[in-house]
């Protein structure tokens, strides 16, 4: 049951009171005796808000319903049903009070529908922000009687929780799961041949083929040529580093860079599941935060979902050289090593390519970060006054400076993904076939 309610006059009321005041004031001053009107139309006006908040009946029932998780950057939502004993209502206004990652600054506001006499309801629409378990705290709601001059409100305290899960959607998307059926690392566990390091079998020769698969000896003993057909290598080891810095949690077209690189891992963790690979996720920052144990099968890509929700938010330097040491004494044999971060500081920077550089002395290694688009378009603007002028000189010289960075990494034989935070996800899962075809994990 909701708490008691209490009348409120309304802004219709406020502006009749207003209304009269300076009618009121000009009797006053043609009929001196009349002066006993204004305070006679005051209790007026308060009669009829009483009156009007009394006709707007009771609330006999208010209920907020929504599903208990949500996915960051995903649309959800909050449904408000208010149900009215008796009476008329003109209008029925809801607020709600959450956690900020739910709704844009802590508040929501929605007028509700009349479904019925008694019934009136709402829809909340939210998209969370970030990741992590949600509250909304209370609801307000305030129903109009049929004047519009009073009203009834309540306040009710709701303590509801919804959890806000990292974004899988690439997963569940047509394209992916049609992809996945037609490149053989489909539902049907077929092997992969035509690349890779492991044989598997003699074919008869096809044109188009390579010539350098041609088996000569087996082709001269049976008169006809038969080429080498191998098999991609399975069971490679791939993490997914996530640095959880504060370059990372800076936002991109809404979300924070680390919900976007947490969304593109999870997509290609779930591509090299169904290709027979192992996935683990690690997460640092100023020390190493998280660190899963290898999964080996689709079904239990949900570990790696829920393993991906805890990595938080830290406003502080990540601290690349503790990290990746910690992560490269804790590897038993050769992986493929996928780092998500970004940089700003030269310093930071040269630190995070001597740590990086050092992986790929055992590892394969490749480094995923996204473009810059808001120093991309400070860079291109055109400089119509000399502060824009500035501004785009600062911008192009810290391109530079990235450019410089990130070649500094390719010549210390690191893979790297420089792509809009959009292409991100579908550059990675290319990258890793390809490196998955030629057989140069293991």
């Amino acid at each position: 049951m909701p708490n008691r309610s209490f009348p409120v006059p309304t802004g219709r009321a406020a502006l009749l009171v207003a209304a009269a005041a300076p009618a009121a004031l000009l009797l006053a001053v043609l009929v001196p005796g009349s002066w006993a009107a204004a305070p006679l139309f005051g209790t007026l006006v308060l009669a009829l808000v009483a009156l009007d908040a009394l006709l707007a009946g009771r609330a006999k029932a208010i209920d907020l319903t929504a599903l208990p998780d949500a996915e960051v950057g995903e649309p959800g939502w909050l449904n408000v049903l208010a149900s009215f004993g008796g009476g008329w209502r003109s209008r029925v206004d809801c607020a709600l009070a959450s956690d900020a990652r739910l709704l844009p600054g802590g508040t929501g506001h929605a007028a509700l529908i009349r479904e019925n006499a008694t019934d009136w309801q709402a829809r909340f629409e939210f998209r969370p922000s970030r990741r992590g378990t949600a509250e909304i705290e209370e609801l307000w709601l305030r129903w109009t009687g049929p004047l519009g001059l009073g009203a009834r409100q309540l306040r009710r305290a709701v303590d509801r929780h919804i959890r806000v899960w990292p974004n899988i959607a690439p997963v569940r998307s047509p394209a992916l799961q049609a992809f996945l059926r037609d490149a053989q690392f489909g539902l049907i566990a077929r092997r992969i041949r035509g690349e890779g390091t492991m044989f598997e079998a003699l074919s008869e020769f096809q044109p188009g083929m390579d010539k350098r698969r041609i088996d000569w000896k087996a082709s001269a003993r049976h008169a006809h040529l038969y080429a080498k057909e191998y098999e991609a290598e399975r069971n490679n080891q791939i993490v997914f580093a996530f640095d959880c810095g504060q370059a990372m949690c800076e936002p991109v077209a809404g979300l924070p860079r680390i919900d976007r690189a947490v969304t593109a891992a999870l997509t290609t963790a779930y591509v090299a599941l169904k290709g027979g690979d192992r996935v683990a996720l690690f997460g640092f920052a100023a020390r190493p935060e998280l660190f899963t144990p290898f999964v080996g099968d689709a079904r239990q890509f949900k570990r790696l979902q829920v393993a991906a929700a805890g990595l938080d938010y830290h406003a502080q330097e990540p601290n690349f050289t503790l990290a990746l040491a910690t992560l490269a004494a804790r590897l038993q044999r050769r992986s493929m090593i996928v780092v998500f971060s970004d940089f700003t500081d030269p310093t930071s920077a040269q630190l995070m390519i001597e740590s990086v550089g050092r992986l790929t002395k055992r590892h394969l290694v490749l480094f995923v970060t996204m473009h810059d688009e808001e120093l991309g378009g400070i860079a291109t603007a055109p400089p119509d006054d000399m502060q824009r002028l500035a501004m785009a000189v600062s911008a192009d010289a810290l391109l530079r400076q990235r450019a410089l960075v990130l070649s500094q990494l390719r010549s210390r034989r690191v893979d790297v993904i420089e792509a809009p935070y959009e292409a991100i996800g579908n550059r990675l899962i290319d990258a890793y076939l390809k490196i998955k075809r030629r057989g140069a994990i293991g």
